[in-house]
């Protein structure tokens, strides 16, 4: 069992940064390949973000490249994505997720919800225009 807490959400402009964490309460942080998704309201919870295991290879949605970024600390057992940029597009719940499957990390791989297995509760983000 994994316990994932999000933190770092907030109300901001559009243009301001924020960065989101996730601690993870687990022994074994490494084994876990983390991803970040959002949710609007009315919408569908879509990808935004994932890192490998190492943390040496990440994969962002089109929507979010080259304005945000993944990374974790495994001192900390603690994932974040550093938001810069903001749009009112952008504004959503945020949630962490991880996943203790071993596919290969490439392509599309864990870039849908149904391939993570634990599932933080959630941080708002609200970008004003």
């Amino acid at each position: 069992q994994v316990h994932l807490e999000e933190s770092g959400g907030g109300p901001v402009h559009a243009g301001d940064s924020l960065r989101l964490s996730c601690v993870a309460s687990t022994s074994s942080f490494s084994r876990f390949v983390i991803g970040w998704f959002r949710q609007a309201p009315g919408k569908a919870r879509e990808f935004v973000a994932t890192i490998s295991w190492s943390g040496g290879s990440v994969s962002l949605a089109d929507s979010v490249e080259g304005r945000f970024t993944i990374s974790r600390d495994f001192f900390k057992k603690t994932t974040y994505l550093q938001m810069n940029s903001l749009i009112p597009d952008d504004t959503a719940t945020y949630y962490c997720a991880a996943s203790q499957s071993s596919t290969t990390f490439h392509g599309g791989a864990y870039h849908s919800e149904h391939e993570y297995d634990y599932w933080g509760q959630g941080t708002q983000v609200t970008v004003s225009s």
